[in-house]
């Protein structure tokens, strides 16, 4: 039976269809209003409230040509703005401190008032004598800010928002700004990562529609591998603030040491879902040399932050999640000086809108947050300007306490064989403006003596005590076990450096003189010499092997030592020694070749009188196995950790002068594997295309070597390459009791089965190609993983196994560091006439763990000589 026809005058359809039309109408509206709020807007809408504004002055729309928030600014137009401020402004100096790995430039506005231009120079030699010398800093003194935004490139508001921040401070007419920079200094970096920021403004812009788009699964907001956080090189830059592997670290280490600011700004995003976070952090977790002081400082900045957002009625949170440990961020590298280092973190739109749980987000809206809490830091600073002033000064006065206190009077840093790397620590040193002595002798520390053209003394009685107390340090006990990077940073054990802490009777014994000692030179080989050798225990030894393998240069690898006469005299020569014979077919220019390699890397090559050597092989010996020029594959895109191929990537390119190809792992069936000598697997989750395992273990068999690191050996033990066992996360839980565990206390439990990146040493097989150039039994190694792996094979399959207690810095749980105990660091089997190679933890860790970076080297150098 049909049913009546249903007509819009049935009173019942009108209504439902009238409250229909309501809800469309509603969220119509809804949707409408928030594209509104979701576009740029003019800069003096960003700006506070009748502000009285230089029409001189150009705006950011005006140059930009489209409102601030509109489009991601890509940094060529960031600078091409901040340029045209400089020009138009008396009160802006600009300066490029240097240029990024693609060769951007990293600019620094000097902003302060017209009639201080002449004075700055005056007030920062006195300011710089006044923390080094510990004088009374007077009342009227400048206060200096250091104002830094996005080193993460994908947290592109702060970076968007420091044009707006330069803007007012160049137009303002206000009595705020007026004040501010009428006795004071403001020092703007309006990008700490400019490749990043450019990476992912790319990716922002060409995904913007005419209709924004506010869907988390649209592909705006899901960014590809391997994202715009990371600098060229894929490395964080937020980690990089001690060591300063990168230029663009370099370049900002050095003006915060030219000026030593009072305040520094870190501005950050974090997850769409969150708010606002604002420093303090979490009470307990404070690196234990930061003074409370700047505890009781960073809150009373806070209250400015509080007072913006409260009266916008803005979400904000404070005190958790964040830590101030680790003094290789930008937040906490201040904290070790004097300085108050501020985090700040936005809730991200990662792109031009984004629900969330708070609603809408929208990219002018974080933009706008950034640029209030500038403001609030210039309000707050200036309210405690004598408050700030006295902090820094009066925390000189107690380091100095401090050092004069301390049951050590120095540190000794020694290293015999490899300049380089003691080279690098002494450059590092530098580069903080902590002091070193330069012995004049030898130096006898707890009955060992240093000779003295390879030792480094750092005495503590200076300025930087806290700072280079944290980068010795090898505590293993903290009173929060949560961290929220690493827990140990010490400089001397990363470079694989002997150190010794020096007493005052030691130091005063000491004799040193201000001359660094000059590099050896370079003496040219003999032209007559019967063949050519160098050794692997300097850190550019792979560096100059390449190169000449590069020119065509044939070479051999001494897998026993031996000792040979060389036109300085008889030498005995370690198991590694590259040997380059002239009786196998060579270049014409060899002589010429060999001499100007040895030059631009600067490491010794000798010259052999003879092929008959005085003990052990001769240079004919079947045990010179010629060495096989490496051409390796790198395994990256989706699932790969992008830190840890860069690290690779890095180390080969910019230390070995190796080219490596990156290929995604979801290509590697398209790739013609027998092009390459070997394949590297980084940390990553793995989905390999269908056959590649297949055809990685014919290819292996064929002579290839497959190398992996850290959660890539899960790949490895899966497809049998490895005959090894791994821990599971459940292993690492049973080592702890969770029977009397409350909900409050879970995050505090699961942090004790973590290993906060802490040093471990291991025991090893210096026989053993993979550990040729190294010269001790032990080595230290630093992990960031509880992951553990397990082996019954023989040492010559082992050559590396954590020692019986290996935590040797840094917080580990005693349960995982039991465990870790005699497990698997370095394994090697053999495959066919291939191998296959694993390291449990990253030897590359952030490019500046140069103690282990030649394993990686070894892994593709010597490979044919484990057999």
């Amino acid at each position: 039976m049909l049913s009546a026809p249903i007509t819009t005058n049935s009173t019942p359809l009108r209504s439902c269809l009238a409250k229909l039309y309501t809800v469309l109408i509603v969220a119509l509206s809804l949707c409408f209003s928030a594209m509104a709020t979701a576009g740029g807007k003019p800069a003096r809408a960003y700006l506070p409230d009748n502000v009285e504004l230089d029409p001189a002055i150009p705006t950011p729309e005006s140059v930009l040509g489209y409102n601030v928030g509109d489009w991601h600014v890509r940094h060529d137009l960031l600078v091409t703005y901040m340029r045209s401020l400089a020009a138009a402004s008396d009160r802006i100096t600009l300066e490029v401190t240097g240029y990024t790995h693609e060769q951007r430039p990293l600019l620094l506005l000097t902003i302060t008032a017209p009639q201080n231009r002449s004075k700055l120079e005056d007030w920062r030699t006195a300011h710089m004598a006044q923390v080094q010398q510990g004088k009374k800093t007077p009342a009227d003194a400048p206060l200096l800010f250091y104002m830094g935004y996005s080193v993460h490139g994908n947290e592109p508001s702060g970076a968007n928002a420091s044009l707006l921040v330069a803007y007012y401070l160049a137009a303002a007419q206000d009595e705020r700004v007026t004040r501010l920079l009428q006795d004071n200094v403001v020092l703007l970096d309006p990008s700490y990562n400019p490749d990043g920021l450019s990476r992912f403004a790319h990716w922002a812009n060409m995904h913007k529609g005419k209709v924004l788009n506010a869907d988390p699964a649209h592909r705006e907001h899901q960014e590809g591998w391997p994202n715009g956080r990371t600098n060229h090189y894929w490395f964080d830059l937020n980690r990089d603030w001690l060591m300063m592997v990168h230029p663009e670290s370099q370049a900002r280490i050095s003006k915060f040491q030219h000026w030593r600011p009072h305040v520094l700004t870190d501005f950050h995003e974090m997850g769409t879902n969150s708010s606002y976070f604002f420093q303090p952090g979490v009470p307990s977790r404070k690196n234990p040399f930061t003074p409370e002081g700047n505890v009781r400082l960073t809150n009373a900045l806070a209250e400015y932050y509080v007072s913006a957002f409260d009266s916008q009625k803005q979400l904000y949170f404070s005190q958790e999640g964040f830590d101030d440990f680790y003094y290789g961020k930008g937040s906490s590298y201040p904290d070790a000086q004097g300085s108050i280092g501020v985090l700040f973190e936005q809730a991200s739109s990662r792109g031009h809108l984004q629900d969330s749980i708070n609603g809408p987000l929208a990219f002018p809206q974080t933009i706008q947050n950034q640029f209030t809490m500038s403001v609030a830091v210039f309000d707050g600073a200036m309210a405690n300007k004598a408050a700030l002033l006295d902090y820094q000064h009066n925390f000189y006065k107690e380091t100095a306490e401090l050092a004069s206190q301390d049951d050590n009077a120095a540190y000794l840093i020694h290293e015999p064989q490899d300049s380089w790397r003691l080279e690098k620590a002494r450059w590092v040193l530098t580069q903080h403006n902590i002091r070193y002595q330069q012995p004049r002798e030898d130096i006898e520390v707890n009955d060992t003596v240093y000779k003295a053209n390879s030792t480094l003394v750092v005495p503590l009685a200076q300025p930087q005590y806290r700072l280079i107390k944290s980068l010795f340090s090898t505590q293993q006990d903290f009173a929060d076990n949560t961290f929220y990077d690493v827990s140990n940073f010490n400089l001397p054990l990363a470079f694989d450096l002997t150190f010794a802490p020096m007493s005052s009777r030691e130091l005063r014994r000491a004799k040193f003189t201000d001359n660094s000692p000059s590099p050896a030179p370079i003496v040219p080989v003999d032209s007559d010499a019967y063949a050519y050798a160098f050794e692997w225990h300097h850190y550019k030894a792979p560096a100059l092997l390449q190169e000449l393998l590069d020119k065509g240069v044939a070479a051999r690898i001494a897998t026993q030592p031996f000792t040979a006469a060389t036109t300085q005299g008889n030498l005995s020569l370690a198991a590694g020694t590259i040997v380059i014979p002239r009786g196998v077919p060579q270049p014409q220019a060899l002589i010429e070749l060999v001499n100007a390699a040895a030059v631009d890397v600067g490491v010794q090559v000798l010259s052999l009188s003879s092929g008959f050597t005085r003990t052990g092989i001769d240079i004919g010996s079947r045990s010179m196995v010629p060495v096989k020029a490496p051409k390796a594959l790198l395994v990256g895109g989706e699932g790969v950790s992008p830190y840890q191929a860069g690290e690779v990537w890095h180390y080969l390119d910019t230390q070995v002068g190796m080219p490596v190809t990156l290929v995604e792992q979801r290509h590697l069936d398209n790739v013609s594997l027998h092009d390459y000598t070997h394949v590297v697997f980084v940390g990553g989750r793995y989905d390999l295309p269908e056959g590649v395992d297949e055809t990685l273990t014919d290819w292996v068999r064929a002579g290839g070597t497959l190398v992996g690191q850290t959660s890539a050996l899960r790949l490895f033990a899966r497809h049998n390459w490895l005959d090894i066992k791994l821990s599971s996360r459940q292993d690492v839980a049973d080592l702890f009791s969770d029977k009397t565990l409350t909900f409050a206390d879970r995050s505090a439990h699961n942090a004790q089965q973590l290993v906060a990146g802490a040093v471990y040493q291991a025991d090893i097989d210096i026989s053993h190609p993979l550990f040729y150039g190294y010269d001790a039994p032990q080595l230290n190694l630093f992990k960031t993983s509880n992951m553990m792996v397990f082996s019954n094979a023989s040492p010559t399959v082992v050559p590396a196994r954590y020692t019986d207690s290996p935590l040797v810095a840094g917080f580990s749980a005693d349960p995982v560091a039991n465990e870790i105990a005699g497990s698997v660091a370095v394994v090697a089997e053999a495959m066919g006439r291939g191998r296959v190679i694993g390291f449990t933890d990253d030897p590359q860790f952030r490019g500046f763990w140069y103690g282990t970076n030649k394993l990686m080297s070894n892994a593709l150098f010597m490979a044919e000589a484990i057999n």
